[in-house]
């Protein structure tokens, strides 16, 4: 299906290639002919009727994610909590197949998670990478935030961690992702090479009435990696960047895609030169597919951004890309800006 989706910009940002090319965007739109689609799709307009407090977060399960944050900002008047909580109900979920207790495992048949989480007040930030046995990544990388003077922490010493701050122990390889590993175990015996499509990962950003921003992401990775293979998830400036002067970014797609070019921070410097967090995005991914010398539909990269007044935006290069947007007055599933 064609989209066309009109961007309105009365920028004039000098200083990149990139800012000049937004004020021309151009755009697909949906043939008259075709049937109206499901989700309303993400435009300027749709954009800046968002306002805080807000959130937005990959996928059509960000939305209960999102749902969960609002919820519980307006209980504790936490943003932290918010977006930690929020992760929660996706690291929970057993039908989300990239991330938590429902996510693929490595190709050894082992549960490793990354996670990121960051407040944009001075930056503070906290990761953990190729972690095994924590149910919560996210509240471990919250915690390496809060309770460490760094900033990730990797592997079994991440997990010993844990376990030190009273995270227990768990199998988390569920009966489900068990039974796609060894179904996966047996085409690469017959050479069947096709692969499950599970990189999806929750990155969650939100913004209080204050102003006050933070974002968070989780993910198990791509399913059947090399076992301590990392992604872009809790790579600051990669799969997340928060910035509480300007606005905050997360990624979802092929990993090793976003973080050669720290996606997600590039993004929020476009905001930070004028852009909208929509054409922030689209620069971005355009960026990024010119340094791959492919066309974007070959990349699997996506974005959702927010800035500091509670816009909302989501861009990428997938098809089936959806994201889940809440602030006071409703919560949504929206189809991104397809770029190509």
């Amino acid at each position: 299906m064609h989209r066309r989706i009109l961007l309105h910009s009365g920028l004039a940002v000098a200083t990149t290639a990139w800012a000049l090319r937004s004020s021309t965007l151009a755009c697909q739109t949906q043939d008259a002919s075709e049937k109206a689609v499901p989700y309303p799709l993400m435009t300027e307009e749709l954009s800046r009727s968002f306002s805080r407090p807000a959130f937005i977060a990959t996928w059509p399960f960000g939305k209960a994610a999102c749902q969960a944050a609002l919820q519980t900002l307006l209980q504790t008047e936490s943003m932290r909590d918010a977006v930690e909580l929020g992760i929660h109900t996706a690291e929970s979920d057993e039908s989300v197949t990239s991330v938590g207790y429902g996510g693929r495992p490595n190709a050894a048949g082992v549960m490793q998670f990354d996670a990121s989480f960051m407040d944009g007040e001075r930056q503070q930030a906290g990761s953990v990478a190729a972690i095994e046995g924590v149910r919560h990544p996210i509240s471990v990388a919250r915690r390496v935030m809060e309770a460490t003077p760094h900033a990730m922490l990797a592997g079994a010493d991440a997990a010993k961690f844990a376990q030190q701050q009273g995270f227990p122990t768990e199998d988390l390889l569920s009966p489900a992702a068990k039974a796609s590993w060894l179904r996966w175990q047996a085409k690469q015996q017959t050479g069947d090479d096709e692969q499950e499509k599970t990189h999806d990962t929750i990155a969650l950003l939100g913004v209080a009435d204050s102003g006050h921003l933070v974002g968070g992401c989780s993910t198990s990775g791509m399913a059947y990696k090399l076992p301590g293979r990392v992604g872009d998830s809790p790579l600051i400036g990669s799969g997340l960047y928060v910035d509480g002067a300007v606005g905050a970014a997360g990624a979802t797609g092929i990993g090793e895609n976003v973080m050669r070019y720290c996606g997600s921070f590039l993004i929020v410097e476009f905001m930070r030169q004028g852009m909208t967090p929509l054409e922030a995005c689209i620069a971005t991914i355009r960026r990024i597919a010119e340094g791959e010398r492919k066309a974007p539909a070959a990349l699997s990269v996506n974005f959702v951004a927010m800035n500091k007044a509670g816009h909302v935006a989501a861009a990428g290069t997938d098809t089936d890309f959806l994201c889940g947007i809440a602030d006071q007055s409703r919560s949504l599933v929206v189809q991104p800006y397809l770029v190509d």
